[in-house]
């Protein structure tokens, strides 16, 4: 675990990646890609197999449930149809990782904004964040829909800074993929590797270059609310 130079009394925001860091959307896509599957013959995959797969987009899921390439006409009619069973039951399984709401409230107290920049699409953004009640709680949610070049490109933290008023090097960046780890590392943010997250490879971890590696959210307090 290497260190930064920011202390975390200097902290100015705390900004999570979605799916896999603040959120744990995989049972989600567990029950979507498995109905999918069924309905098209096929047998169930093990759960940990499409958690690991989430933070990869839906192409990646589509591809591990049918084969297939980006582009192919079949291939692009499953991960329609994947989008759109998504869409109806996004949330219905979700929930904040254990002790991120202890992290959320903590930010609340220390009047630290918090805010999510993902590479999900909004309308799933949205709908998920408002069936969790989480909404109305963010400071800023960012998608890709907001930029011209999403993760791991750094215009969604430059955006953030813009909208938050902060200081990206005093701001902290938590996910759960190499490309989050450039991205705030591109903009020069405090950045942190969620160790707990959908990762297949867990030795990966160590290669992204992370300023911190956490194991647990809870650990976010330690760095950077005490």
């Amino acid at each position: 675990m290497t260190k930064h130079s920011a202390s975390p009394q200097s902290i100015e925001a705390l900004l999570f990646d979605l799916d896999g860091t603040l959120v744990d959307t995989a049972e989600d896509f567990v029950a979507v890609l498995n109905n999918q599957r069924l309905r098209h013959g096929k047998t169930l995959l093990p759960a940990e197999l499409i958690r690991n797969t989430v933070s990869d987009g839906a192409r990646a899921l589509t591809h591990l449930a049918f084969g297939g390439h980006e582009g192919e006409q079949e291939f692009e009619g499953y991960r329609t149809e994947l989008l759109k069973d998504y869409l109806d039951l996004v949330g219905s399984h979700a929930r904040l990782f254990e002790g991120m709401d202890s992290v959320l409230n903590a930010c609340l107290t220390r009047n630290i904004p918090w805010g999510i920049v993902t590479n999900k699409p909004r309308r799933f953004t949205e709908k998920l964040l408002q069936r969790m009640n989480l909404w109305e709680q963010c400071s800023l949610v960012l998608c890709a829909d907001d930029v011209s070049k999403p993760k791991p490109d750094p215009e969604s933290m430059f955006k953030a800074a813009e909208i938050l008023n902060i200081h990206l090097p005093n701001s902290v960046y938590v996910g759960d993929h190499e490309r989050d780890i450039l991205s705030g590392k591109a903009a020069r943010m405090i950045t942190v590797s969620a160790a707990y997250g959908y990762i297949m490879d867990k030795k990966s971890v160590f290669d992204w270059g992370a300023d911190y590696i956490i194991e647990h959210p809870v650990e976010l307090k330690t760095l950077f609310l005490s």
